[in-house]
């Protein structure tokens, strides 16, 4: 049984928390959809505690749902063109999935990216990560087109683009 979940803010010196987390829940999920190769790089790339800081100091939205002092999730999102929100990250820990977290996350970035005019939220998920993809599906997002981005080191995004209206 879960304590009380507590969602707000992530705070400056969380940055390291959040990352310690990111490598858990990547190497607990991702293997067998990425190489630990392509892991362990983007891993480097996208969650160096001084880019979480960076982020939050342009004014990116981060999200963190915690319980007993523990980081259980968290959300990350910003502003694009053209009215749309970019849901960046959204993860919750293995042990604490099916409990409602992301949800919750996602409900609140919702209503974040709704306050500040956007109409529609994007994100983009691993073709092949058909949890990722049903669990999306749930919360009203339909694929918009495939992609695939080289992000360096010889690696690539297989990505789908997924879109709800808000």
């Amino acid at each position: 049984m879960i304590a009380e979940i507590a969602v707000g803010p992530l705070a400056l010196d969380e940055a390291e928390a959040v990352a310690a987390l990111a490598r858990l829940i990547w190497h607990a999920h991702y293997p067998g959809i990425i190489s630990v190769e392509q892991i362990d790089y983007m891993l480097a790339e996208r969650y160096k505690p001084g880019l979480i800081k960076q982020t939050l100091a342009r004014g990116d939205r981060w999200l963190v749902a915690r319980a007993d002092d523990a980081l259980l999730g968290f959300a990350h999102g910003f502003a694009l063109m053209e009215g749309d929100y970019k849901l960046d990250k959204l993860y919750v820990h293995p042990d604490y999935q099916r409990h409602g977290i992301g949800h919750l996350l996602m409900d609140l970035m919702a209503e974040h990216a709704r306050r500040r005019s956007s109409r529609r939220m994007v994100l983009h998920v691993n073709r092949h990560n058909a949890q990722a993809i049903a669990a999306y599906r749930k919360y009203g997002f339909a694929v918009l087109v495939p992609i695939v981005e080289e992000i360096g080191n010889g690696f690539v995004m297989d990505d789908f683009v997924m879109t709800k209206e808000l």
